[in-house]
């Protein structure tokens, strides 16, 4: 299943690059699948990492996954998804909400996107400096705000036993980000 969901990944993804560079979309998902599989995760979770981004930026459906890989791939997929009609702000605060509620495996896929997306800011800062902010959506002070509401929410109803490793490298790299700058 996780070899079949990379592949339609691939294909889905096809001629899509990162915001700030010309590396190939698809690097995100894999990276953030690959942080589900060392984290021991099953492989429904593992193959909706490879794409969990293709309902939202691809022109397949989510029941396009549904038929491929099944409901529970689906559901995974669909509970990360965002609605594009809306606007960032209602976006991002439906992203906070599903956060808050979601069950420990919906939590652990956003964590894992949202740590590769962070890791990725912080290089492409380090790099090109303030001018990566061009090419968002929001500013820095609204992906502040975004980025510390999902680290103050994501532990939120989940047993310490069951959280992964990376979600304190998730706070980590918050605070790296967005401390350093004192007008944020």
């Amino acid at each position: 299943m996780k070899e079949k969901a990379k592949a339609f990944a691939i294909k889905a993804h096809f001629g899509q690059t990162r915001k700030n560079s010309n590396a190939p979309y698809i690097t995100h998902p894999i990276r953030v699948a690959e942080r589900l599989q060392q984290a021991g995760f099953r492989d429904e979770l593992v193959s909706a990492g490879y794409l969990h981004d293709v309902a939202e930026d691809t022109p397949y459906t989510l029941e396009d996954i549904k038929k491929e890989f099944g409901p529970e791939v689906a559901r995974i997929v669909a509970a990360h998804t965002e609605d594009k009609s809306k606007s960032w702000q209602e976006r991002k605060q439906h992203t906070i909400n599903t956060i808050k509620e979601a069950d420990k495996e919906i939590k652990y896929l956003i964590i894992a996107d949202k740590l590769d997306n962070l890791l990725g800011l912080e290089k492409d800062l380090a790099e090109q400096g303030d001018r990566v902010w061009e090419k968002f959506n929001a500013g820095p002070e609204k992906q502040k705000w975004y980025n510390q509401s999902i680290a103050e929410n994501m532990y939120s109803g989940i047993q310490t036993s069951d959280i992964p490793d990376y979600f304190s490298e998730y706070e980590e790299a918050v605070l790296r980000v967005f401390s350093h700058s004192s007008d944020l």
